[in-house]
C-alpha cells in the first residue's frame, strides 16, 4: 500500500507501484510511471514523461525529467528515465532527452548529487 502525504498532489493518471513513500509537497505529473518501494521526500516533483524504477530515494527539492535546456527542443514526447537503487540528492534536476536520443537514463545504484540537464546515459554504480 502507498503511502501519500495529503498534502502532495498525484496526478489521476500516473502509474504507481506498490509500497511507495510520497512526502508532503511532492508533484506528480501525467505521464509518469512509478515502480515500487521508493521514497520521495517532501518537495519532490516527477515531470511529465518520468519513469522511475523501484528502490530509489529522491531528496527534497530534487525534479526530474524537467523541459531540456537545448535550444534545438521542440517539445518532442520524450522521456527521463530512472533504474533501481538510485538516491537522488537536494535540489538535483535531471532533464528529459531531447529529439537527438529522446530519452534520458539513468541505470542502476547511482548517487546523484549534482544538476544533469543534457541527455544521458548512466549504466554503471557511481557517484556523480
Amino acid at each position: 500500500m502507498n503511502k501519500i502525504s495529503p498534502l502532495a498532489f498525484v496526478h489521476p493518471e500516473a502509474k504507481l507501484g506498490e509500497n511507495n513513500v510520497i512526502g508532503p509537497f511532492c508533484y506528480i505529473d501525467r505521464n509518469t510511471v512509478i515502480g515500487d518501494e521508493n521514497i520521495l521526500q517532501n518537495s519532490v516533483t516527477l515531470n511529465y514523461g518520468t519513469r522511475l524504477g523501484s528502490g530509489n530515494e529522491i531528496f527534497p527539492g530534487a525534479s526530474i525529467s524537467t523541459k531540456p535546456q537545448d535550444l534545438k527542443f521542440k517539445g518532442e514526447d520524450t522521456t527521463c528515465e530512472i533504474g533501481n537503487n538510485n538516491s537522488i540528492r537536494e535540489n538535483v534536476t535531471i532533464s528529459r532527452g531531447t529529439a537527438s536520443r529522446g530519452i534520458t537514463v539513468w541505470a542502476v545504484t547511482t548517487s546523484l548529487w549534482k544538476t544533469c540537464t543534457w541527455p544521458t546515459i548512466v549504466f554503471s554504480a557511481r557517484i556523480l
